[in-house]
């Protein structure tokens, strides 16, 4: 998508200046309970550069992409928006195969449960720090396609989602890592169609899963879940045979 090569490149050169105040750093609380990661290891307000100030030029390039997606958007962005606000990790058998279900995967639907309950709690400590306002609070010409979520917009909780969905997936069936990865991104621009949230929210959403991933490997109990997770994959692949 030209306008999303365009926009990346604006952010680019506006984040590269962007300095994080060390007077806005989070210490997290255990607000909900998590599997694999500790919520205090994370400091996001040093972890993450800050969201365009409100007025910036780059703050004005990401109303201006939603803006310009909601003109363009499709019914079948639509419907695809409205898949991924309420996505899940076997939507994947859409890619993976028919194979892919929770119901024959229960070691890998306990595996990425767990890991949902750990990106629920890291999300609003993560967006606690910068409470960036939704696109449609910012601009009334904005008009979400799906529902709008109470909570503020930068970093995307769904972004991260995503992407630590992608790799994980990735890492059990190596064949597939460029389409996973090309379907997170898609989920994640997923939420900028349906106009809740901005361009930055989703690629501050990346580097949130990176970095929950880059903890949560520390984890003995993750490292066990997921050799049982892949192992159980790599069965199911090989009895779906070719």
């Amino acid at each position: 998508m030209n306008l999303r090569v365009a926009w990346l490149v604006a952010m680019g050169a506006a984040f590269g200046s962007v300095v994080v105040a060390q007077d806005n750093v989070m210490k997290p609380a255990a607000v909900a309970a998590t599997q694999f990661v500790r919520l205090a290891a994370f400091d996001f307000a040093v972890l993450l550069p800050a969201p365009p100030p409100a007025g910036s030029l780059a703050a004005r390039v990401d109303l201006e992409a939603v803006l310009q997606v909601q003109a363009w958007r499709t019914p079948e962005q639509i419907a695809w928006a409205k898949l991924v606000e309420n996505d899940h990790v076997f939507n994947h058998a859409a890619l993976l195969g028919a194979w892919f279900t929770a119901e024959g995967l229960p070691l890998t639907a306990a595996f990425f449960t767990a890991i949902g309950d750990d990106l629920r709690a890291i999300d609003p400590v993560a967006k606690q720090p910068f409470r960036r306002a939704r696109p449609w609070a910012v601009d009334e010409r904005v008009q979400p396609c799906v529902a709008q979520p109470a909570s503020t917009s930068y970093p995307s909780g769904s972004a991260t989602q995503a992407f630590v969905w992608a790799e994980l997936l990735a890492e059990m069936i190596p064949a597939k890592r460029d389409e996973l990865l090309a379907r997170a991104h898609r989920a994640a621009w997923g939420r900028v169609l349906g106009g809740v949230h901005f361009p930055s929210d989703v690629v501050i959403g990346e580097i949130v899963a990176r970095a929950y991933l880059a903890e949560a490997r520390k984890s003995a109990a993750f490292r066990e879940a997921q050799e049982r997770s892949r192992n159980e994959v790599n069965a199911a692949v090989r009895g779906a045979g070719p």
